[in-house]
């Protein structure tokens, strides 16, 4: 969607970057000239990252195992990305923890887990570079959030997500306002269903997407491409948005605005049924 050298130069920061569309993002920002740092918790998936990611671009890759949710953790690993690279120009706050669960069966550990790494995690690393990049006055900077659609509804059986996902939202609004100023920018993108090996397995172990029917609740009929995904983030990145502060943009196909219209229960109607309705 952009062209070739849009990030050459610039250097990007994922966490949970290592997998998934995290993983999906990386490459594509490779493929558009970028450097790339990548936090997540296990060095094996960093290695074995990294190795694959090597293939899709020329620009360099640094690794660093991480838990988003300690603090000092995430400020060793920052540190050794400005230190290897020059510089951060962007983060993307992507580290996740979610499954579908009623809540009243939750711990208070299990539930304190899904905040920690979503909201908490988000926290740290946010406030960790943007001191960064405030104190050395370089401007010109960006924080992408991976949100969700339910971050402004709310959600039953994902309510710690649900919760998190919304702080992160607020995040967004509030540093899009107070950080303007530093030439910091916040943006947000809320995706539907877009399948990963480990996230998707963990909301709907067992096939149990295809036993609730989760398709036949987007109006498109399909789940996500990780490249539409990543296109979409690598625009949000670039100069081509840079008058785009403090807004989430939903990729889903439609789907929570098929569940937010009072009468769309009516798309179950056949066109017998409409006909039978308008005879009588």
């Amino acid at each position: 969607m952009l062209p070739k050298d849009t990030f050459k130069g610039k250097t990007v920061l994922i966490t949970g970057g290592a997998t998934g569309l995290g993983f999906s993002m990386g490459r594509m920002l490779l493929e558009l000239g970028a450097n790339l740092c990548i936090m997540s918790r296990k060095m094996e998936a960093l290695e074995a990252a990294k190795e694959s990611l090597q293939k899709c671009g020329d620009g360099h890759i640094w690794i660093h195992p991480c838990d988003v949710r300690n603090a000092e953790e995430v400020e060793k690993a920052i540190g050794y990305f400005i230190k290897e690279s020059g510089d951060v120009d962007a983060l993307i706050n992507n580290a996740a923890g979610n499954f579908i669960a009623p809540t009243a069966s939750l711990s208070h550990n299990g539930f304190d887990t899904v905040l920690d790494i979503v909201l908490k995690g988000s926290k740290n690393c946010t406030l960790t570079l943007g001191k960064h990049w405030i104190a050395s006055g370089k401007g010109s900077k960006t924080v992408l959030n991976i949100v969700t659609t339910y971050a402004s509804t709310g959600s039953a059986f994902v309510v710690p997500s649900a919760m998190a996902k919304a702080g992160v939202l607020a995040m967004t609004r509030s540093l899009a306002v107070e950080w303007a100023k530093y030439g910091i920018r916040q943006v947000a993108i809320a995706p539907g269903p877009f399948p990963t090996e480990g996230a998707w397995e963990r909301l709907f172990p067992g096939g149990l997407d295809k036993k609730l029917g989760v398709i036949n609740q987007i109006p498109l009929k399909r789940v996500g491409d990780h490249r539409e995904l990543a296109n979409l983030a690598s625009y949000l990145l670039s100069d081509f948005a840079a008058y785009i502060n403090g807004e989430v943009i939903t990729i889903d196909g439609g789907e929570w605005l098929k569940g937010a219209g009072e009468m769309n229960f009516l798309l179950q109607l056949t066109d017998e049924q409409w006909a039978s309705l308008k005879r009588s």
